[in-house]
């Protein structure tokens, strides 16, 4: 029974992280969307932010982590209820699409690009992107075509292991420098909004997976 607990906390947390990475590259992408909108106008987190591209190497960051944080749940053997975790992730994906269309003004082209506190909109982008997760946690599962081109990139990340491994270093310490530099901007300027706090969670999260995959060498232990 405690064994069992363990497994399923254990699955939780890979999900999580998981999660996390989507949120993360969301969020990036919703700065970015809005600097190049407005830019030469808008500068954020300016003066502790030196470059808003450096969110790029954050998204790369995010990426990189999703491999190893989803590898955490493969491993183990939950079984399934029902149906595959991937069904659950279409699901949770195709009613949360149809929750933003009928009862947001959002389109779901500019889901992820608008800057609102609306609960109902964030509420149907966390709900899109937790079936991403399960869908990404599951993907091998979905078809063979699929699982096959999975094991082709793979087979690619497996011959540029060790850069992969040094990327996920620097980009982790460049989340962590932009961490330091929206919470300095946020007391500095007194603005600590729902916004800020999310990014920031995010971001160190993000910066503290990369450490600790760096740190188990995950990448380097990838095999065919």
């Amino acid at each position: 029974m405690v064994g069992s607990i363990r497994v399923w906390l254990k699955k939780i947390f890979s999900l999580s992280l998981i999660l996390n990475s989507l949120i993360t590259l969301t969020a990036i992408a919703g700065i970015l969307y809005g600097f190049y909108h407005a830019f030469p106008y808008w500068h954020p987190y300016a003066p502790y932010l030196i470059n808003v591209n450096l969110f790029l190497l954050v998204a790369a960051t995010a990426f990189i982590n999703i491999f190893p944080s989803a590898s955490i749940g493969r491993a183990l053997h939950t079984g399934r209820l029902v149906f595959h975790h991937y069904v659950y992730g279409f699901f949770v994906m195709l009613s949360s699409s149809v929750f933003v269309v009928a009862f947001t003004s959002v389109s779901l082209l500019s889901l992820f690009l608008v800057n609102t506190s609306n609960i109902a909109v964030n509420a149907g982008r966390f709900f899109v992107l937790a079936g991403l997760t399960l869908l990404l946690d599951d993907l091998p599962d979905v078809s063979k075509r699929v699982e096959s081109a999975l094991n082709k990139l793979k087979s690619r990340a497996y011959q540029v292991r060790k850069v992969i491994h040094s990327l996920q270093l620097i980009t982790g310490l460049i989340s962590f420098y932009i961490f330091l530099a929206i919470a300095l901007s946020s007391i500095h300027s007194l603005s600590l909004t729902v916004a800020n706090s999310i990014t920031m969670s995010t971001l160190l999260i993000t910066s503290i997976t990369a450490f600790a995959c760096v740190k188990r060498k995950a990448w380097l232990k990838i095999t065919l």
